[in-house]
């Protein structure tokens, strides 16, 4: 058994660098650069909720899904919505009801699941105090 060469690769090491050099200054970044501004859109929203949800809020969506390689941090506006079963999800069984706080895109920063009825009522209730208003269309939730 012998080592074989492959000859034109010599250089292959340099080019790949140099094209990952380029992809990683700009669509790299700029993805890390969305997702930090994102998750602390994130956990605003989160520890907001969960003053009215009795520390039940999780974390959800820091960034859009907008089908492009622009990535963009989940917007900085609160709206809430009772995700319902239009939306394919589950929201009156054992478990409860899910509340959202979502973008005005409907992009879901945080969740409160496992919500009696009176639970859901008292905290849209506060929300609306806070001028908390509701989000009508789609919510995207995490998977």
């Amino acid at each position: 058994m012998g080592f074989f060469k492959f000859h034109g690769n010599e250089n292959k090491e340099k080019d790949t660098k140099k094209k990952n050099s380029g992809v990683k200054g700009g669509m790299f970044d700029q993805y890390f650069m969305a997702l930090r501004e994102g998750q602390k859109r994130v956990n605003k929203a989160r520890e907001y909720l969960n003053k009215h949800a009795n520390g039940k809020a999780m974390p959800a969506l820091a960034l859009k899904d907008n089908k492009t390689n622009v990535w963009e941090p989940v917007g900085e506006e609160n709206l809430y919505a009772v995700v319902n079963g239009a939306a394919g999800f589950v929201v009156t069984d054992d478990t409860g009801f899910i509340l959202v706080l979502c973008d005005k895109n409907g992009i879901a920063k945080t969740i409160a699941q496992g919500l009696s009825d009176e639970e859901k009522t008292n905290i849209i209730n506060s929300l609306k105090l806070d001028n908390i208003e509701e989000y009508h269309g789609e919510v995207s939730l995490p998977v």
